[in-house]
């Protein structure tokens, strides 16, 4: 007989973005190009493009907990990637779902700011954030302006990134990858810290584009699937990185919509393989 065989599998718990380029619609692109099956639990449906978000309407609470136990029940999940959760009651229906299935390799994208400047989260929603989901995950994944919130202090310079890191990590988070994408300069740092290991500073050159919609969504459900496949976590992240510039470098020079548009997600599957 043939041994039972299944695709990594990865679960999204997400906002939707009807315009295409960020959330659960850019996760699934990301679990495909990188071979994973991805499913979703949609926490909330916004109405944007790629200029803005217009209105957000938040998925009831039973719904959306049935989605995630539908999924996790029947198809079973070897990594979560969770994004946009807007209200203090959604983040305590995740953790309890994450908590009743021993959910494993949980990436925490903390999403609270839209690419165009608008607030993802109500105010309330940090502390509970923190105080439930941290624990339960794998790993963190701020940007700049995210952490600035959690920490509640500026993040300026390249040199205050490990600081900023290890305070998020003192907070609860098993381990941080501190995006410095949002800091001036023609080289990106990002900051990666573990416990008892030493941190890894990953340099890349900055890619000029202005098709940057969804970029923290997607190097999160990249890290997802790498760890889906089994990878350690260093190298999911390394990965997950070469993925994410990579798709900024393929959709550079394409035109989607008036503002930001999105990455290239599919642009070369095979060649990610082969890379990772």
């Amino acid at each position: 007989m043939r041994s039972e065989k299944h695709y990594p599998r990865v679960l999204s718990i997400a906002g939707s973005d009807s315009g295409g380029g960020a959330g659960i619609q850019a996760d699934l692109k990301t679990f495909s190009a990188l071979g994973c099956y991805g499913m979703t639990a949609i926490t909330a449906i916004t109405a944007q493009n790629t200029q803005g978000v217009r209105a957000i309407h938040g998925v009831p609470l039973e719904i959306l907990t049935a989605q995630i136990d539908s999924v996790v029940e029947d198809i079973g999940v070897d990594a979560v990637k969770i994004g946009m959760l807007h209200a203090p009651e959604v983040v305590q229906v995740v953790a309890q779902a994450i908590r009743r299935h021993a959910m494993p390799h949980v990436v925490l994208d903390p999403v609270m700011v839209a690419t165009s400047g608008d607030r993802l989260t109500t105010a309330g929603t940090v502390e509970v954030l923190v105080q439930e989901l941290f624990p339960l995950s794998a790993l963190l994944t701020p940007n700049l302006d995210e952490a600035e919130l959690l920490l509640g202090r500026k993040i300026t310079h390249k040199a205050e990134l490990e600081p900023a890191a290890i305070a998020l990590l003192a907070l609860g988070a098993p381990a941080v990858l501190l995006k410095g994408g949002h800091l001036c300069g023609p080289e990106v740092v990002d900051v990666l810290v573990q416990p008892g290991v030493k941190p890894v500073h990953l340099y890349s050159p900055r890619i000029e584009s202005r098709n940057v919609h969804g970029t923290g969504c997607t190097l999160s459900s990249a890290i997802a699937s790498y760890l889906a496949m089994g990878t350690d976590m260093t190298q999911a992240v390394r990965s997950a990185r070469a993925y994410i510039l990579a798709a900024i470098e393929a959709g550079a020079a394409v035109r989607t919509g008036q503002g930001h548009g999105p990455l290239n997600h599919g642009f070369a599957p095979l060649a990610m393989k082969i890379l990772s």
